[in-house]
């Protein structure tokens, strides 16, 4: 059973294909992707697979990824969710996305807190969620500094997009409980 959060803006779910347009929408998306580490998204046949990927990683326990919607108009606005799951290491690493009609309204930090929530708290009982960052995206950064994420470094040519090396932080949460 997929887990459904609520905020008091927001409504975290599954995603579906029927949200496939939205979800290229936000990949195809200059803006989004340039610090993504993933290349743009042209084919709403790309948006149905990463969709399709997300449902199969959710079923492997491997991670979860919720269409993040708004409640006040049903609408998409971007994705958010835990990569990388490790239950053995009782860790993960999130990630999120938001299209840009929707930065600086307090949407990310909503969604991030409602998830890192659920990580530690409510079902996984997390110890690590970790988070990996270009150096360049300081929105990212900042968004996860203001959540308690202590950066622990940098990943020297992590990630590669358009065939670029790039740099980035590495990030942790630690499960104050752990």
């Amino acid at each position: 059973m997929f887990p459904q959060l609520e905020t008091e803006r927001l409504r975290l779910r599954e995603l579906t294909v029927n949200d496939a347009e939205r979800v290229l929408a936000c990949f195809s998306n200059e803006l989004v992707i340039r610090y993504y580490g993933q290349d743009k998204m042209t084919r709403v046949e790309e948006a149905k697979d990463i969709i399709h990927f997300f449902a199969r990683n959710f079923h492997e326990k491997r991670g979860v990824r919720w269409g993040i919607e708004r409640k006040e108009t049903n609408e998409l606005i971007g994705t958010i969710g835990l990569n990388a799951l490790v239950m053995k290491h009782k860790r993960a690493e999130v990630g999120y996305e938001l299209h840009p009609d929707y930065w600086g309204l307090g949407y990310a930090s909503e969604s991030l807190a409602s998830v890192l929530s659920y990580g530690f708290k409510q079902q996984l009982e997390l110890t690590r969620i970790g988070a990996v960052v270009y150096l360049e995206n300081e929105a990212s950064s900042r968004l996860l500094l203001n959540q308690g994420f202590q950066r622990e470094g940098i990943l020297r040519s992590y990630m590669c997009q358009n065939g670029k090396p790039h740099d980035a932080y590495l990030y942790s949460l630690i499960n104050g409980n752990g």
